[in-house]
């Protein structure tokens, strides 16, 4: 009998299917892998904005990924919004039971406009409980301040970017991906820690202007989850899911969806 790649991502719903968990089906798919999900919040969302969110109970969550781990199991995982410090120690809890191996922690915490979207407790519990299990953090650069406490010089981003992952890895980090994304710049570069600062893979990519770069967090991390649930290395596992986000980026920037700002075109390489 064949074997799927499995992926399993513990994030938000997003009703508008841009980001959380449907974009991370929709990427695990495209990429070749077997995806399960662990809900941990419904959001009311759309191309505008988030009008609502419920959070999913801890107890739930738990039995959500007892079900899939115990039964499919996973060659990796995704963890995205995981909105409360008692949902991030049953996450924690649960993954250490099962041994899981090559997990993607994307460190949901400051959208980009600056906001926190999770509490101060639940925040911290991901550094503490959860950095030290993932094989690679990927923070935007809000995140990053945030997580790091240190602010990026945009005249040297690249050794702000060091400096942040030698704080990451004193965290308990295995692997660090530090996007460029809110850089200023029609070239910039994400850079990929592995295992030390000094340890460190370019990913240079030329910006897309388009307003569909909603889910594109989300987007990323399961890419990179998926390539590593299919076998490759780390550094080879982010180059390909760069290259995917950003053909899938280029791919949906003549779409129009909603009034506000769409998703990707997760499935590209399918239908125009």
């Amino acid at each position: 009998m064949k074997r799927y790649h499995t992926v399993l991502t513990i994030a938000g719903s997003d009703s508008g299917g841009g980001a959380g968990i449907q974009a991370d089906i929709k990427t695990a798919s495209a990429c070749g892998c077997y995806v399960a999900s662990v809900i941990t919040a419904l959001t009311a969302q759309n191309t505008q904005g988030v009008d609502g969110i419920h959070t999913v109970p801890a107890s739930f969550v738990r039995m959500q990924a007892e079900a899939v781990l115990s039964d499919i199991g996973a060659d990796a995982v995704k963890l995205g919004m995981l909105p409360t410090a008692e949902i991030v120690e049953t996450v924690a809890e649960v993954l250490e039971k099962h041994a899981v191996r090559n997990v993607v922690l994307d460190p949901v915490m400051i959208a980009t406009s600056g906001d926190r979207l999770i509490s101060k407790e639940a925040a911290e519990a991901i550094l503490n409980r959860l950095l030290p299990l993932a094989r690679v953090v990927t923070p935007n650069l809000p995140e990053a301040e945030f997580m790091t406490g240190i602010r990026l010089l945009p005249e040297n981003p690249k050794d702000s970017f060091r400096e942040m992952a030698a704080r990451l890895f004193d965290k308990g980090a295995d692997g660090v991906l530090l996007k460029a994304g809110h850089l200023e710049g029609a070239e910039v570069c994400d850079l990929l820690f592995d295992g030390r600062p000094e340890k460190q893979y370019d990913y240079p990519y030329r910006k897309t202007l388009t307003p569909n770069t909603h889910g594109t967090g989300c987007t990323l991390s399961s890419a990179i989850a998926s390539f590593l649930a299919l076998g490759f290395a780390l550094p080879e596992a982010v180059g390909k899911a760069e290259e995917y986000i950003h053909d899938a980026i280029r791919a949906g920037a003549d779409y129009k969806i909603g009034h506000g700002h769409g998703g990707v075109h997760h499935f590209f390489k399918y239908w125009d």
